[in-house]
């Protein structure tokens, strides 16, 4: 049965979603690596040309599917004006002495503990992978630093010092 024929009530209060909000701070540019763009790139052509189809079919009829299919357009809206604004910053060359974005910091904390961070774009930010916003505060702490140099970062925990002892990039594609 076409929409065109259906009541609004028929669905109930399906409010429209809100607009999302950008986690870049205000002004900020949307820096993104290369690679970062084209997983960006396929997660909006998997959400258009996979998710939304039946999703679309099936929110004629279905109160959760209009939902389902509201929250996935906010998604695909998020992610045109995340790719429409996205600066796309090659990898340094020139030598790998100074931490900038899209870098691959090995930091040794004060513990004698070793971690590797990846300054990203916001949207490429995987915790997990040791991916981190450039806007972050570690990242803010490690950008600009040198290959054996000691910044200072806060932790929720309590301040502690970084040593960078080793800083790399990945080719661009």
């Amino acid at each position: 049965m076409s929409k065109a024929f259906l009541r609004e009530s028929d669905f109930g209060d399906v409010p429209d979603p809100p607009s999302p909000i950008s986690t870049l701070p205000p002004g900020a540019k949307n820096y993104v690596t290369s690679r970062g763009a084209d997983q960006l790139r396929l997660r909006l052509a998997r959400l258009t040309e996979e998710e939304r189809p039946p999703l679309l079919a099936e929110s004629t009829e279905d109160p959760e599917a209009m939902r389902a299919l509201q929250a996935l357009d906010q998604r695909i809206r998020y992610l045109r004006e995340s790719l429409r604004t996205a600066e796309v910053v090659s990898p340094q060359t020139g030598g790998d002495d100074v931490v900038r974005f899209g870098a691959t910091v090995t930091v040794r904390e004060a513990s004698g503990e070793v971690s590797d961070y990846r300054l990203v774009g916001v949207d490429e930010a995987d915790p997990d992978r040791g991916w981190i916003s450039w806007t972050s505060p570690m990242a803010r702490a490690l950008n600009h630093a040198r290959r054996g140099e000691r910044v200072n970062f806060s932790r929720p925990s309590g301040p502690t010092e970084l040593e960078i002892v080793n800083i790399s990039y990945e080719s661009d594609r």
